[in-house]
């Protein structure tokens, strides 16, 4: 249940720039399945935004911080009252984990139907 995208011919990338991948070879590939589309990889803002923080602090969301709560209210206050609360995490897997969760307390249901 757990198949590499490449089975036949697993490709070996060593290195990412702008919405571009590499091969060990050199081949470029353009990267349609890593949530870069917004900056791409690389991206010289980002990449110093990161280091800056991660010499202050490298952690994740699970303790508190005063950046986050920052965050969420520069984020609600471009959105709808209904829209006010934010849930931080790390990635769809978590997401998707919480809206389940979320769901299942509120409506008292266990079942889900899900799309292939």
């Amino acid at each position: 249940s757990c198949k590499v995208f490449f089975a036949k011919d697993p490709l070996k990338i060593v290195r990412a720039q702008g919405q571009y991948m590499f091969d060990e070879k050199g081949e470029k590939y353009l990267d349609c399945i890593n949530n870069v589309a917004h900056v791409g990889h690389s991206h010289p803002s980002v990449t110093k935004a990161a280091t800056k923080q991660m010499e202050l602090l490298n952690t994740n969301s699970r303790f508190l911080h005063d950046n986050l709560v920052q965050y969420a209210q520069r984020l609600t206050a471009t959105l709808p009252e209904k829209l006010s609360i934010c849930y931080f995490v790390n990635s769809g897997s978590e997401a998707n984990d919480l809206a389940l969760r979320l769901a299942r307390q509120y409506r008292g249901h266990q079942d889900v139907i899900t799309l292939e």
